[in-house]
Order: C-alpha cells, then sequence, then structure tokens
C-alpha cells in the first residue's frame, strides 16, 4: 500500500513513516500543506495521513481541495487530543477517520487498515477466496487452514491484488502502490513474485486465483472467494 503523510513535526513523521514502512507500506512525506497538495494531485495513494496544523495550508483546506478536484483515497486526519471541534471540522472537510495525538501505535494501523479495506469494498480484515485467506491485520495467509509462508514482498503482492479483486492491475501499478523509490522498475523481479505466488497458493494447479492479462498486467479471480 501506497500512503501519504503529512505532519509538520519532524520527529513525529519520522516515527509514523518508520512505523508504516515496518508494516509494508510504501511512503511519501512532507511537512507542507502545499506540497502535500501538488502530491495529491500528481500521484496516487492508498491513503493520507494528514495532521490538521499544517504551515502554508491548514490540513483543513488541503483536504477540501481534494475532495474538491474529485480525489477519494481515505484520509486520517489527526488531531490534538480532546478537540472535538477539529475532528468534526475534518469529517465535514472530507476526512474518512480521525485520530486524537498522541496515540497508540496499534490503534493507528488498525484505523488505517480499515480504511484501505472500506475503499476496496470489504468489511472485514477477512479476505476469501475458497480455501485461501488472507488476514489483513495479522498480516497471515493460509491455505486449507495452513499457513502460506510469504516474503514481504510476495505478501504486499497478493494483498493488493486481492484488495482489487476482479481488476486488471498494470506491472506499473503494482509497482507504484507496493515497491519503494529505489526499487529497480525495469526488472523482472515482479513476474517472479508472482510466479513464486502461484506455486505456493496453488501447489495442485486446483486454485489458480491469479491469472496473466497479456500485455496489460495481472488480476485475481473473483470466481471462487468472497469479500466477507
Amino acid at each position: 500500500m501506497k500512503a501519504l503523510i503529512v505532519e509538520d513535526d519532524a520527529d513525529l513523521r519520522r516515527q509514523l513513516c518508520n512505523l508504516l514502512e515496518q508494516r509494508g507500506y510504501t511512503i511519501e512525506q512532507t511537512g507542507s500543506g502545499r506540497e502535500a497538495l501538488y502530491l495529491g494531485q500528481e500521484y496516487e495513494y492508498d491513503i493520507a495521513v494528514v495532521d490538521i496544523g499544517l504551515p502554508e495550508m491548514s490540513g483543513l483546506d488541503l483536504i477540501r481541495q481534494w475532495r474538491e478536484e474529485g480525489h477519494t483515497m481515505p484520509v486520517l486526519v489527526l488531531t490534538a487530543r480532546g478537540d472535538w471541534q477539529d475532528k468534526v471540522e475534518g469529517l465535514e472537510a472530507g476526512a474518512d477517520d480521525y485520530l486524537a495525538k498522541p496515540f497508540h501505535t496499534e490503534e493507528l494501523l488498525a484505523r488505517l487498515n480499515a480504511l484501505v479495506r472500506r475503499a476496496s469494498g470489504h468489511a472485514s480484515p477477512i479476505l476469501r477466496y475458497g480455501p485461501l485467506e488472507l488476514d489483513t491485520a495479522a498480516r497471515v495467509v493460509s491455505l486449507n487452514g495452513t499457513e502460506v509462508r510469504l516474503t514481504s514482498y510476495e505478501y504486499r503482492t497478493l494483498e493488493y491484488l486481492m484488495l482489487n479483486a476482479g481488476k486488471t492491475i498494470s506491472k506499473a501499478e503494482l509497482t507504484e502502490h507496493l515497491y519503494h523509490q529505489d526499487y529497480d522498475r525495469d526488472s523482472n523481479v515482479l513476474e517472479v513474485f508472482i510466479r513464486r505466488l502461484r506455486q505456493k497458493l496453488d501447489p495442485d494447479q486446483s486454485l489458480q486465483p491469479i491469472t496473466t492479462v497479456r500485455g496489460l498486467g495481472y488480476r485475481f479471480a473473483l470466481g471462487g472467494g468472497s469479500a466477507a
């Protein structure tokens, strides 16, 4: 998942970036409301974390302008504890959820996970496809009740495809949303991840959930699964 962190407190911004990177997010970050506006206009993100008290442009004005321009990525706003007016104004500006500072990291991660799932049309943290299950909260994949060991990159690839089940996802989109800027975008590493995933998820060739759409990318099938 690709996240935009907008926080003018450099220490907190660094902590947020480190936390989300450890959880597999690809991060872009800024402490400026105006720069965040530009980033949101030029690039696609799966989620944004926005502090309300930003220099140059407030977090509320930032969110309002994003929404007026049709940008629909989920937004979690950070507010001062007990400042209920900020919470209400944030939601009215177009934010999807809020979190008061200081906060527990597990609550932040849970809220972000829920927002990403809901934006993809999934209410439950468990994504299912026949005997295959992916727990987005625990980051565990199982097949017929047995855990499937995946690398971090393999997990990210599978999660993104399952959250977007039924859609054709190009290699460029997968790379943009899942991997850091220093990732070799011209390599065939993504094809290796897909091949390994197919081997691990479909050892007897009976499930075949990931299909290749020639010249376009990959698609996770809808037929055998459910959006719980």
